[in-house]
C-alpha cells in the first residue's frame, strides 16, 4: 500500500517532502532536489542531509529527502527513486545501498530528464548515473591497511576482517584497499577471520565470536566506526586491550573520541558535507544552465591518529576534532 504521493511505507521514512510546481524553472523558484540515504541510523547519513539542507538554503534548492529503514534497503531506494520521478524532481542525490538493483530506476528517471548523482558509493557499471561524488574508498582502505601493517611492527599478522552491506561497491572497494595497504592477498592463511555487517549490533556479535574461536587475533579492519569501537569494547572484555591494532573508516566526532582516547588506533576521515555540497550545486547549475557533470569526484580522505608511522601522511586527533561530522 502507498501513502500520499506513492511512498513505500513498509521500505522507507518520509524525512521531507514538498508538492512540486509544475510550472517551468524560474529563476526565483527554488530548484527541488532529491535526496535518498540509506538509512536515518548511521551518523554518517545524517550529516549528508543536514549539510545538504542548509547548503540548499544559500543554493536556491529545497531538498525532498526519503531514507531507507536499513543500509541494504535496495527495495526501499528504488521506490524512492520512482516517486522522486514521478513528482519531477530537477535532480537526484542518491547514496546506493547496491551496486546494481537501482540501475533500472535510475535509468528511467535521467529518461525523464532528472539529473542523477551517487553520493558516498558507486554503482555499477560507474555510467549508471551521470556522475559520483564520493570518498576513494580504495584508498581509504588502503590507508588504513598501511597503518594496521605498521602497528603491528615485527609481529606476525592474525587478520579479522569486519567488512559492510555485501553487495555495495563500498565494501568492496574498503575491503580490497586495506588488504593492498596491509600487503595481503585475498584468501591469505594470515586472516583468521571475517564476515559482513549491516549494523554495529551484527559487528560486535561478529567480533566476539571472532575472539572466542582465537584470542590470538592482533589486527581488526573495520568498515566503519562503530564496528571499530565493537572491536575495542570485546579486546578490552578479554583483557587484550592495546595489544590488538584498530583500524576504520568514517571521520564521525564519536570516532574521532574515540581515537584520541586510545580505543581505535587510527580512522580515515570522510567529508559528507562536500559531497552534499558538490550534489545539490551541480543540480542548481544543470537547473540554470544544462551543464552535467560527468565522472568520478573525490571528496577526500584524510588518515588520523595519534600514533603516526613515518612513510604514512596523517593528521591528529586534534586536527580530527576541527574536522570531524
Amino acid at each position: 500500500m502507498r501513502l500520499k504521493f506513492g511512498f513505500h511505507a513498509p521500505s522507507l521514512a518520509l524525512v521531507a517532502i514538498a508538492m512540486l510546481s509544475s510550472s517551468a524553472f524560474a529563476a526565483d523558484e527554488a530548484v527541488k532536489v532529491g535526496l535518498v540515504t540509506r538509512t536515518d541510523s548511521n551518523p554518517f547519513f545524517v550529516k549528508l542531509r543536514e549539510d545538504a539542507q542548509a547548503y540548499a538554503k544559500t543554493a536556491g534548492a529545497e531538498i525532498v529527502a526519503i531514507t531507507g529503514k536499513t543500509h541494504d534497503d535496495a527495495a526501499g531506494q528504488v521506490a524512492a527513486i520512482e516517486d522522486l520521478t514521478a513528482l519531477g524532481v530537477k535532480g537526484i542525490l542518491v547514496t546506493p545501498s547496491d551496486a546494481e538493483a537501482l540501475n533500472d530506476a535510475i535509468a528511467k528517471a535521467r529518461a525523464a530528464g532528472i539529473l542523477v548523482i551517487a553520493l558516498d558509493g558507486r554503482v555499477s557499471p560507474d555510467s549508471a548515473v551521470d556522475a559520483t561524488f564520493a570518498t576513494d574508498n580504495l584508498q581509504a582502505g588502503v590507508l588504513q591497511g598501511q597503518w594496521v601493517r605498521a602497528a603491528l611492527g615485527d609481529t606476525a599478522p592474525r587478520v579479522a576482517l569486519v567488512d559492510g552491506t555485501r553487495g555495495t561497491v563500498s565494501t568492496r572497494e574498503r575491503h580490497d584497499g586495506f588488504l593492498k595497504g596491509f600487503g595481503l592477498q585475498e584468501g591469505a592463511p594470515e586472516i583468521i577471520a571475517q564476515q559482513n555487517i549491516s549494523n554495529q549490533a551484527e559487528a560486535q556479535t561478529a567480533l566476539e565470536n571472532f575472539f572466542q574461536k582465537d584470542p590470538t587475533i592482533n589486527a581488526v579492519y573495520t568498515v566503519y566506526e562503530p564496528a571499530a569501537v565493537s572491536a575495542h569494547a570485546v579486546t578490552s572484555a578479554l583483557g587484550l586491550a592495546g595489544k590488538v591494532a584498530i583500524g576504520s573508516i568514517d571521520g564521525s566526532c564519536d570516532g574521532i573520541k574515540a581515537v584520541a582516547d586510545g580505543q581505535v588506533g587510527a580512522t580515515v576521515v570522510q567529508f559528507p558535507g562536500k559531497m552534499a555540497e558538490l550534489g545539490v550545486q551541480a543540480v542548481v547549475d544543470y537547473a540554470k544552465t544544462g551543464a552535467k557533470p560527468s565522472g568520478f569526484i573525490d571528496s577526500g580522505a584524510v588518515l588520523v591518529t595519534d600514533k603516526p608511522f613515518e612513510g604514512i601522511t596523517s593528521q591528529d586527533s586534534a586536527w580530527g576534532l576541527k574536522n570531524c561530522w
